[in-house]
């Protein structure tokens, strides 16, 4: 049984930072590509970032670029998401997700993912 278990939302002020980390069992981790996607209230869930299955293609949504950084220890079947400078309208749901797709070069699309977390709460006050 695949599970996906991220950790590390919170509460943080504006200008801020988080770790969020995603940590897999159940299958074979350093051959999926690696996903982060996020959903606020009353919006569709959206993509925020991926990586291939060694960490060596990478690829980020144009409303966190050059302030999120998404990495992976395959070690430990650990996928992290790096958040600077955040903004009030990054308060969403986090979600990490696996895509056998995205292996090689990231998915940026949900359907492209097989397997997902259950989500970590980030709100960015004002």
């Amino acid at each position: 049984q695949v599970q996906l278990e991220e950790s590390g939302g919170g509460l943080v002020q504006a200008g801020g930072s988080l770790r969020l980390s995603c940590t897999a069992s159940g299958l074979t981790f350093s051959i999926y590509g690696m996903g982060w996607f996020r959903q606020a209230p009353g919006k569709e869930r959206e993509f925020v970032a991926a990586l291939s299955w060694n960490g060596g293609s990478t690829f980020y949504a144009d409303s966190v670029k050059g302030r999120v950084t998404v990495s992976r220890d395959n070690a430990t079947n650990t996928v992290y998401l790096q958040m600077n400078s955040l903004k009030p309208e990054d308060t969403a749901v986090y979600y990490c997700a696996a895509s056998w797709q995205g292996r090689a070069a990231p998915r940026t699309h949900s359907s492209e993912y097989d397997n997902w977390g259950q989500g970590t709460q980030v709100t960015v006050s004002s």
